[in-house]
Formats: structure tokens, C-alpha cells, sequence
């Protein structure tokens, strides 16, 4: 319902939309490709859906990039800039180098890998041939990550094996021919299938160059059914070896199929963003005419922690030009009323030994508490009986660390992204208010602040979402 509308989070106009794909920068902007049904609110007829931005956070919808046909939906993949035309889809005279797509296309009971390719910076694109470019005929075999590796002056792709819980690791000179490299997996979290792997290297805090391996599990993850776990390790362009043991990504119900962007202005910088949402009840969510979301651009980073390393995550700095007003935190306790749909940026520092609850609530009642205390984060969230598996308590353990706590928190109309220790644990969960959110109540020892924030979408529901203000979710 257009109540639930994010302010921050792209979301199509209308629709169903997955996995993030092809994500990339591409002539002067930001691309954002995605599974994407142009058809209904529903999981199929699979095609790339299209967005731009110019900052990672005001989205333009485009029309479909890569279209459904019938036999060959367009599944999972990945978008590279050919700066050195390896792959010959380039012509003389074009504005910018090809861009081009690995994907995975999928059949009744096979799944292949194909190119796609852009002669005009990700905006208009063609199928490049009819004939695979990987195939292992297989049924299960998708959804392709590829970087170029330039110590080896190759191509690298990470595919899975979502069955055998293994990720394959190919390369190649020029994205048409592909040779078998390793198989990573199986290890870690193996209860259900794996999806969508992620290959990629950070500079670390030391000034070293690490590498992640990302990869999605269908079941086992720490609150129940889907999420995100990975390893941090290294690759020589053909191996990748793990030093130390698999971590979870994200602690919340729905963070999903995250990928990292390709070929960013700052070669320095590494930014992923994530479906946010969880498949235990994707289908079913109350939100119309739309149905999926993303969740904000992240800015990775390695930090050490008595594990080894830890993946850091924080919201990405663009983020910070959408603050308006400022409130400070007035201990022991701060009480905000906000317009509805109001987004929020919270930052906060709690005592390890104190206490901090923050109580987000409509003219229903509560519709999330959040709580930091006793070395444990905990987050609340009602949700409507139709919706199985939504309402639940989460959480997460502290990341190890001094005498207090950094949290930062991130208020959109549907959902909070929860940042502690500097990025070394994230929670994001959905919300389904009852009623739209209006005041928010900090309880206990927290000092900071709290910024509203400008809306970074446009009014793409307009006069609907103002008559849908009153309206009720079903609890």
C-alpha cells in the first residue's frame, strides 16, 4: 500500500523486484539492474529492470534492460565496463566503452550463463549471441559475479552451485570463453542452497589488500530462513583461500543477494546494497503496486577484531547531505513526534554496561522497540497475522571493542538498518506499521543525536498515498 512507500529505499513503481543486479558505474552514473517482473507483483516472467543515480541515492526507473522471452527468463548476474574492449563488442566511434552483462539464463530444468552488452554507458542493451558462454548443464547453476583480475590480465567470474553448496570459480580473456579454475565450498552455514556469490578485494585498516568471499544461504541464517554469510581470505586468481571461519553479513531478517558495484570513480572505494527482504514471506507482503525494496548503499571496509578481520558496513556517505534537522539526545529520556513517513538518522552512543531503548510507535501503538543492553541487541517487531514468520524478536551480540557502544540507526517508512561498532554488525529488518510512525522515545543512558532526513525519492504514488495515511495493515 502506498502508506508503506520508502522515502530512502528504492522500490519500482510498480511490480515485483528481487535480487540486486549488474550493478555498476557507467557513463557518469550510477547503474541499478534488478529481477524485476513486468507483468505483476509476483515472482516471474524475470527480466533486468533499470534505474539511475547520480548519487547512489535519488533513483530514476528506467524501462526493462533485458527483457523476458519466452524459454529464457533473465536470472541473476553481474556488469563490467570492457575498458580495453577484450570482449570486441565495442565499435570505433562509440560515446563509451561496451558495459557488459554476464547473467544467468534460466530454462525449465537448465541454467546457463550469457552476455549481454551496451554501447552507450549501460542505457540501451542487446542480447549479444543466442549460445551460452558457460554451460554446464546443469539445473541449477547461476547467477555470475565477474571482475577483472589485472595481476593475471584476466577475467574472473564466481558461479554457484546452489545444490552442492559450492561456488566455481572461472576466467577468461575476453567474457566468451571461460575455463574452470576451483571450487570453493562446501563450508560454512550449508543448511540450504547457496545464491549469489560476490568475489572481492578491500583495503583493509592495516593498508593490505583482502579479499571476501560473499555467498547467500536459503536457510540457517541467524534469525531463521535467509541471509548472508562470508569469508575473509585470499585470492591468487585462481584459488580463493579462506583465513579464518565464515561470518554473518548482516544479523536482521532481510538482507538478501547483496552485490558490490563494478568500475566506481574511486578505485579505493567498495559499495554493495542488498534486496531487503527475506523469501520465508516475500510474496505476501501487504505493499501495493509495488513489491521489493533495497537496502541503502553500504560502504565496505576491513577492520581487525579478535576473530581476524571483520567486514564494516555503514551507510554510504552521500547520505549525510539529506540531513535537515537536528535534535539533541536529553538524558534519561527524549520524546519526538514526527510527521508521518518522517525518515530518521540516529546516532548514538551507549555505555556497554548501560542501557538504551528506543520505542517507535504510531496512533496503534508500538511499532518497533529496539534495545541495547547486556552486551545484546535486540529488536522487536509486530507484524499482521497474514503474514507468516514476519513478527518476531532479533538478536545480535556486541562486536568486542571499548567501553562504549557507537550505534547508528536508519528510520524509512518500512524498515530500519541498524549499524553498531562501526559497521561490524548490521541488523536490517522490514517494518509493517500498523499506522504510519509518529514519535519516537529514547529511553536510558544513550548520548547523540538525531537527524531527520529529506526524502531522496520521488512522489510516485502522489495523491494515494495521502488517502492512504488512515489506513491499516492488518493487525
Amino acid at each position: 500500500m502506498p502508506v508503506l512507500r520508502p522515502r530512502l529505499h528504492f522500490t519500482p513503481r510498480q511490480y515485483w523486484i528481487n535480487d540486486p543486479n549488474g550493478l555498476v558505474y557507467a557513463g557518469g552514473v550510477y547503474h541499478l539492474y534488478y529481477q524485476y517482473n513486468p507483468r505483476a507483483d509476483v515472482h516471474g516472467y524475470l527480466s533486468w529492470g533499470h534505474a539511475t543515480s547520480p548519487d547512489l541515492l535519488t533513483w530514476t526507473e528506467h524501462d526493462v534492460a533485458l527483457p523476458w522471452r519466452e524459454g529464457h527468463e533473465v536470472y541473476s548476474g553481474s556488469a563490467v565496463v570492457d575498458w580495453h574492449n577484450t570482449s570486441g563488442l565495442g565499435q570505433s566511434g562509440d560515446p563509451h566503452p561496451p558495459v557488459v552483462a554476464t547473467y544467468t539464463g534460466a530454462a525449465p530444468y537448465h541454467q546457463a550463463q550469457y552476455l549481454a552488452h551496451s554501447r552507450d554507458g549501460g542505457h540501451t542493451w542487446a542480447f549479444t549471441r543466442e549460445r551460452a558462454v558457460l554451460d554446464e548443464g546443469k539445473q541449477d547453476f547461476r547467477d555470475p559475479k565477474t571482475i577483472w583480475h589485472a595481476p593475471t590480465a584476466r577475467w574472473v567470474s564466481v558461479v554457484v552451485h546452489p545444490v552442492e553448496r559450492q561456488i566455481g570459480v572461472y576466467g577468461s580473456p575476453d567474457l566468451h570463453e571461460w575455463t574452470p579454475l576451483s571450487t570453493f565450498g562446501p563450508a560454512g552455514v550449508v543448511d540450504g542452497i547457496w545464491e549469489v556469490p560476490d568475489l572481492f578485494p578491500v583495503t583493509a585498516a592495516d593498508g593490505r589488500e583482502r579479499w571476501v568471499m560473499k555467498v547467500d544461504v536459503f536457510a540457517g541464517a541467524p534469525q531463521g530462513g535467509t541471509g548472508a554469510q562470508y569469508w575473509v581470505g585470499d585470492f591468487d586468481g585462481v584459488s580463493f583461500t579462506p583465513t579464518q571461519a565464515a561470518r554473518w553479513a548482516d544479523w536482521g531478517k532481510d538482507f538478501y543477494a547483496a552485490i558490490t558495484y563494478s568500475d566506481l570513480p574511486d578505485a579505493g572505494r567498495r559499495v554493495w546494497l542488498a534486496w531487503m527482504n527475506s523469501w520465508e514471506y516475500a510474496t505476501v507482503l501487504p505493499t501495493q503496486p509495488w513489491r521489493g525494496a533495497m537496502t541503502l548503499p553500504r560502504d565496505l571496509g576491513l577492520v581487525p577484531d579478535a576473530g581476524g578481520w571483520a567486514l564494516t558496513q555503514t551507510p554510504v556517505r552521500e547520505l549525510d547531505a539529506l540531513r535537515d534537522r537536528r535534535t539533541a539526545l536529553a538524558a534519561p529520556q527524549t520524546d519526538m513526534t514526527i510527521e508521518p513517513g518522517q525518515p530518521l538518522d540516529l546516532l548514538l552512543t551507549v555505555p556497554r554496561a548501560g542501557r538504551l531503548t528506543v520505542t517507535l510507535a504510531s496512533e496503534a501503538g508500538a511499532e518497533a522497540t529496539l534495545r541495547a543492553e547486556g552486551g545484546v541487541l535486540t529488536l522487536e517487531r509486530p507484524g499482521p497475522a497474514d503474514v507468516p514468520g514476519f513478527a518476531g524478536t532479533h538478536t545480535a551480540p556486541f562486536p568486542d571493542g571499548g567501553a562504549d557502544l557507537d550505534l547508528r540507526v536508519i528510520l524509512d517508512t518500512c524498515s530500519l538498518e541498524v549499524f553498531a561498532g562501526g559497521g561490524r554488525l548490521s541488523v536490517t529488518d522490514l517494518l509493517l506499521p500498523a499506522r504510519p510512525v509518529t514519535r519516537v522515545t529514547l529511553e536510558g543512558d544513550a548520548t547523540g543525536e538525531v537527524w531527520t532526513l529529506r526524502s531522496a525519492l520521488p512522489d510516485v504514488d502522489g495523491a494515494a498515498e495521502t488517502r492512504a495515511q488512515g489506513q491499516n495493515v492488518g493487525r
